[in-house]
């Protein structure tokens, strides 16, 4: 995701590939560049230098130069139009419309994270300790988790978070919560934690049917038939509906109830290009 605090002018993510290309293959050229973008060579070296903008033929190539899709690609083209407005109003506008697109802060867990995951319990009593001001009593947590746990979990659920600093001691036995959202990456370690992890998340959601009356939950599916273009576009709109629920839940003041959003997007049926030919005959 582009960070727009570190770009002052759209121009300095072209010098940047222009210099790593560079560095990569000492031949490359201005002229090169200028190939790609459908610019001559002193076209290029103007824009790089900040003399001259993209003609807005050259955007959509630039976007594809630079590998930028969706939000970025977004992001991108909102700068160009804020580099280019003389009007300070519309400049201002047009980059908080850009941060508005940007993803919110993660953190990466570490391998000795994945503890806070082999609960489902564990996160939920972290967002409540938060949501009490800081306050743990065991006794109180417990009422307040659902579908039920016992004493014995939630303060096996304090422990993990304090041992892993996620809350970490203030004074009158109180805790201060660290950050809220995570990512992960790689090993199969990792993959198997998070698919544990995401199984128990659906089991409470197979038990909120029964246990939470339809008021306080919302449960529905969609089957839909697609072809692969329209994946891809299912894909990068559950992503874009996650970074907006996380955007929006970061606004929040006054929380009063943890929810746990699981959004499932998987296959069902597939019909080969094998037995479109047999259809066909």
């Amino acid at each position: 995701m582009l960070n727009i605090n570190e770009i002052s002018d759209y121009r300095d993510l072209l010098k940047n590939y222009y210099t790593q290309r560079k560095l990569d293959m000492p031949l490359y050229s201005y002229k090169m560049m200028g190939q790609k973008l459908g610019l001559e060579t002193s076209q290029m070296f103007r824009v790089l230098n900040k003399d001259l903008h993209l003609p807005s033929r050259s955007i959509p190539l630039a976007k594809n130069l630079l590998d930028l899709k969706g939000r970025n690609g977004e992001i991108f083209e909102i700068l160009v139009a804020a580099s280019k407005t003389k009007s300070p109003a519309k400049k201002d506008k047009l980059y908080k419309m850009a941060l508005s697109l940007q993803d919110v802060d993660l953190r990466k867990f570490s391998a000795s994270e994945y503890l806070f995951l082999s609960k489902w319990w564990i996160p939920v009593v972290r967002a409540l300790i938060e949501m009490n001001s800081g306050h743990a009593e065991v006794s109180r947590l417990v009422k307040q988790i659902s579908p039920t746990v016992s004493e014995d979990q939630v303060r096996e659920a304090i422990k993990v978070l304090k041992d892993l600093k996620l809350i970490t001691p203030l004074a009158s036995e109180r805790y201060a919560v660290t950050t809220a959202n995570f990512t992960s990456e790689g090993s199969a370690v990792k993959t198997a934690a998070i698919r544990s992890y995401q199984n128990q998340l659906l089991a409470l959601a197979q038990n909120a049917l029964v246990a939470v009356e339809p008021a306080k939950r919302n449960i529905s599916s969609l089957l839909v038939g697609v072809d692969d273009e329209c994946f891809d576009d299912l894909n990068e709109m559950t992503l874009e509906f996650r970074r907006q629920v996380q955007k929006r839940t970061a606004e929040v003041k006054n929380v009063n109830r943890a929810m746990q959003f699981v959004i499932a997007l998987y296959p069902v049926a597939e019909i080969s290009d094998g037995d479109n030919a047999k259809k066909e005959e």
